[in-house]
């Protein structure tokens, strides 16, 4: 699979790194043309991680990454909304406005679990949430993470973020099987079918609810119109400092 970047007509911004090849203690640089890393002849094939590319040698000191794959499998969130949203529907996972999750909350013994990073959680969040990112700012420095971190460069995204493979865990040890969930993020996203959304609009919360319906978490809710409609219709919020 050639993966694909940004458009970019010259790369005079070049991302170097020095940790990518235990060979040479040199750096790479990633070029791109016509929105493709491309392959040529008479290149050198490397592998950094999950990230495998070649690169062409320029001088003693500099490689030019001229072709790039990526070895890692789709994960379940990655999957196709349709997908997520048949499963959803089938493990009767429902949408529930602000004021009802509040009274489910209060009454009924629910917990808002919280998908948003870390940092949005800290600004507002109801009381009495758990938060549990279901992603994450892009932590390391693998090839592939550079390459990440430009595309997101390119639209101006400095604070590009990833999937955060221990998601289940942390949900796991905060939550046992048998709790009742209101999933909630930023916007919430919906099941519902629309005119310009004939299948809904995905959202944090949404792939987040799914990821618990796959690991037999039983009684799930998803916060309609998401954190944003809970702080409009002024129902209490915390702040961390």
């Amino acid at each position: 699979m050639i993966t694909a970047i940004p458009s970019i007509s010259s790369f005079s911004n070049a991302l170097y790194h020095p940790c990518l090849s235990p060979l040479l203690s040199t750096h790479y640089q990633l070029s791109a043309s016509n929105g493709y890393i491309k392959s040529k002849s008479g290149s050198n094939a490397f592998q950094a991680d999950q990230f495998c590319f070649s690169a062409k040698k320029r001088s003693t000191h500099l490689l030019t990454v001229v072709s790039a794959s990526t070895k890692a499998t789709k994960s379940p969130a990655e999957e196709e909304w349709k997908v997520k949203r048949e499963f959803l529907l089938k493990k009767k996972v429902r949408s529930v406005e602000v004021n009802e999750a509040f009274r489910l909350l209060k009454e009924n013994g629910y917990v808002l679990l919280d998908v948003r990073r870390e940092a949005e959680f800290k600004e507002f969040h109801p009381e009495g949430a758990i938060n549990v990112q279901i992603y994450r700012l892009i932590k390391d420095w693998t090839a592939w993470d550079i390459a990440r971190r430009t595309a997101f460069a390119f639209f101006g995204i400095f604070q590009g973020t990833e999937e955060n493979p221990e998601f289940l865990e942390e949900v796991r040890s905060k939550l046992d099987k048998k709790s009742k969930i209101i999933v909630a993020c930023s916007q919430g996203g919906t099941m519902r079918p629309s005119p310009n959304f004939p299948e809904g609009r995905q959202s944090r919360s949404l792939i987040a609810a799914y990821l618990l319906a796959l690991d037999d978490y039983s009684t799930i809710l998803h916060l309609e119109g998401g954190l944003y409609a809970w702080d409009k219709a002024g129902l209490r919020v915390a702040y961390d400092e």
